[in-house]
């Protein structure tokens, strides 16, 4: 299958990549040349533009699009999340579809349905969040929201959107490496004892999804992705820091604490346009004090989806 990526020099993109070029023909949206070599090494031919340039033309003769580039930065503007996470999306929409697409797997995230507070057990059924205050959340809610408005199966385009929770593993240059550098800062601190549960993600995982994403599942449906049964953030995010030599300390604070702190001190740093964050943002403040479980059971029953690393296997494997 001929297929058009973004995001490809990133955590979720590059593993695509990696996994699907030996059995596919695989483009990637490129916009540097440091981008082309990446995207080229992992087995792709660049194509160079962003989302705000990009065209049919660039898209032209591909037969499905994976969408996984999006403003993740813990901080930023709401212009710049709007402007790469709404605007994009639906410009590249426009593109795929006018280039005879026939299918876009649109990579969502849990985080489209957050407003601060927990959801356990919670299915596709669950409403997004597209007033949510945090901007992240605010603009993959609405972005998704267009992918799946976009759904148009009579007219041959067909729109999916795969959401993972936590999304961790090999590659990883988020999650990881950034509490690794607040553990040696002495900046970190658990919220609440880390004891709220959470469903992971893991990177193989994630892109088995995506793969049987392109085939299989329901036209204009969303579909979660974890790893199996929930787990504390704790057990986990100590356990992934390990992989790396990292121990985390034991030093908490209560989340009513934390929230209080960090939903005062955002407004404040917005207000005089830092470009450096605050010393935890609202997002970030509520998302790790807040249980996050989800089910998967739609995308085994529509995707086939079984995933491939159990948690106990990805650890294992990290650890050498």
């Amino acid at each position: 299958m001929k297929i058009f990526l973004t995001g490809g020099t990133g955590f979720v993109g590059g593993a695509v990549l990696r996994a699907l070029s030996p059995r596919h023909s695989m483009a990637a949206l490129s916009r540097t040349a440091k981008g082309d070599c990446v995207v080229e090494a992992l087995g792709a031919a660049p194509v160079r533009g962003d989302l705000e340039s990009v065209s049919s033309d660039m898209i032209e003769g591909a037969e499905a699009v994976i969408h996984a580039a999006a403003f993740v930065e813990e901080w930023g503007s709401w212009a710049q999340y709007e402007a790469v996470n709404v605007t994009g999306t639906e410009r590249l929409l426009n593109a795929a579809r006018d280039a005879g697409v026939r299918r876009f797997v649109h990579v969502g995230t849990e985080a489209a349905l957050f407003r601060g507070q927990h959801m356990r057990d919670i299915d596709e059924t669950y409403p997004l969040a597209p007033d949510s205050p945090f901007p992240y959340s605010a603009t993959k809610a609405r972005a998704e929201m267009a992918v799946l408005a976009a759904n148009d199966p009579a007219g041959g385009f067909e729109t999916i959107v795969i959401r993972p929770r936590l999304v961790w593993g090999e590659g990883d240059k988020t999650i990881l490496p950034a509490v690794a550098a607040m553990a040696e800062q002495g900046k970190f601190a658990w919220i609440d004892g880390g004891r709220a549960m959470t469903s992971t993600t893991h990177i193989d995982n994630l892109v088995l999804a995506l793969e049987l994403a392109l085939t299989k599942g329901s036209p204009g449906e969303a579909y979660f992705v974890v790893d199996g049964p929930p787990i504390a953030f704790r057990a986990f995010l100590a356990a992934y820091l390990k992989t790396a030599g990292v121990e985390l300390p034991e030093r908490s604070a209560p989340g009513g604490l934390i929230r209080l702190v960090a939903n005062v001190a955002e407004p404040l740093y917005r207000l005089a346009n830092s470009a450096a964050p605050p010393p935890i943002t609202r997002f970030t403040a509520h998302i790790m004090s807040r249980d996050c479980t989800l089910s998967d059971a739609k995308a085994r029953a529509d995707l086939g989806y079984r995933p491939v690393v159990s948690l106990a296997e990805g650890l294992a494997r990290l650890a050498g």
